[in-house]
């Protein structure tokens, strides 16, 4: 959760003025046993939810100071359970680990809270598991479910919930965030807020990596490069090294801590000798290591359709002559020569092809460089152009 320095639990929450008053008012007595926290990505659903969770355990309401609040923070509060995953899915032996926990007392005097972060990602049977824990609460039980929207979850579900929904922090929010919280000049915070648009994880990425600023770019450039068949496949085969390059490096030291960790459990590395449990626990951490990975090429490629999106977007921007400011002002040159060579029809028509891969990657599971060469061919600028 992030939490600004000598802050309440709230300040961590950008540009969401409207959500913390509706929770405040919650733990201040207008409760609800569950709750689902939707927003696009960046928005800050977890952070929400678990700022809720460390102020329904604090005393005087998340001051973000005590005991309560730190342990929340940190993931160690004996009543605040988090479930996130990196996998496809979550399956339905761990939501009903999760309601038979849920069926306990809590540990303190306050509230037992179960965040699950990715609600969007259960499976059927989980999500029906845990519609029954939601139906039939334990009276100290609160549900706080994280989705990207309404639609993600079962209807039987949200039916149950209240809806919190969190919107886009604007660059200035953001700016100010960055600013004020990690010191950083005004300059790079503001360029880090617009390539962001608004995804706070995200902005911090491209304000502290040149690796992330550099990946960003040549991202970017690609609608320029799209003249030919060859350069659409090209462009492709890129944009896919780019997202597994990525990946790699966001999961190579949690991969690598992971196997240390379970050669200690079994001795591994003291005694230089294998016991005939670890080749199939070493073959289940395989297992979950390459489907995480996977799922992070398809977070990192989703991540790069979206600043895609954002230089039609711009495109769109100058053709309609709306004044907006550009979220990628640094190419305007190459944005404006773009504008020349289509109408704002053409743009709408590409923007829907990136949607159209970004669909048939996430919810039909197409092999992502197949989708990607089918989205560069629609995006290609004509020849003669």
């Amino acid at each position: 959760m992030t939490v600004a320095p000598s802050g309440t639990v709230w300040d961590g929450l950008v540009g969401q003025r409207a959500v913390v008053e509706t929770l405040r008012r919650a733990v201040g007595g207008d409760m609800t046993h569950a709750w689902l926290f939707t927003g696009p990505p960046g928005s800050g659903r977890s952070n929400a939810a678990l700022a809720f969770a460390a102020a329904l355990q604090c005393e005087r309401g998340g001051c973000g100071q005590c005991h309560s609040c730190h342990e929340v923070t940190v993931g160690s509060h004996p009543d605040v359970r988090l479930t996130r995953t990196e996998k496809l899915s979550i399956g339905v032996d761990e939501v009903r680990e999760l309601v038979r926990t849920s069926a306990l007392a809590p540990v303190g005097r306050r509230w037992q809270v179960m965040v699950v972060e990715d609600a969007d990602r259960l499976t059927d049977q989980a999500a029906n598991a845990l519609l029954k824990a939601i139906e039939e609460p334990t009276e100290r039980t609160v549900w706080l479910l994280c989705a990207p929207t309404v639609e993600d979850v079962l209807p039987t579900i949200r039916s149950r919930t209240r809806l919190v929904v969190l919107a886009t922090p604007s660059t200035d929010d953001v700016t100010d965030f960055l600013v004020r919280t990690d010191g950083l000049p005004v300059e790079t915070a503001s360029y880090a807020a617009r390539a962001s648009q608004g995804h706070i994880g995200r902005a911090r990425a491209l304000a502290r990596d040149e690796d992330t600023r550099r990946r960003r770019r040549e991202v970017v450039a690609i609608p320029g490069r799209l003249r030919s068949l060859g350069a659409c496949m090209a462009a492709a085969a890129d944009l896919h090294d780019l997202a597994k390059e990525e990946a790699e490096s966001l999961t190579s030291v949690s991969d690598q801590r992971e196997k240390t960790e379970l050669d200690r459990s079994y001795g591994v590395v003291e005694r230089g000798r294998r016991p005939r449990e670890y080749a199939p626990a070493l073959r289940d951490l395989e297992k979950g290591q390459k489907t995480r990975g996977k799922r992070r090429v398809l977070d990192v490629v989703d991540r790069g359709l979206m600043d895609l999106v954002s230089v039609y977007r711009d495109v769109l921007v100058l053709q309609l002559q709306t004044g907006t400011e550009l979220v990628n002002e640094e190419l305007r040159g190459e944005v404006v020569g773009l504008a020349r060579l289509g109408t704002a029809e053409q743009t709408l028509a590409r923007i829907t092809a990136v949607f159209e891969a970004r669909e048939q990657m996430l919810e039909f599971n197409v092999p992502p460089l197949l989708a990607l060469e089918s989205m560069m061919v629609a995006l290609q600028v004509a020849p003669h152009a």
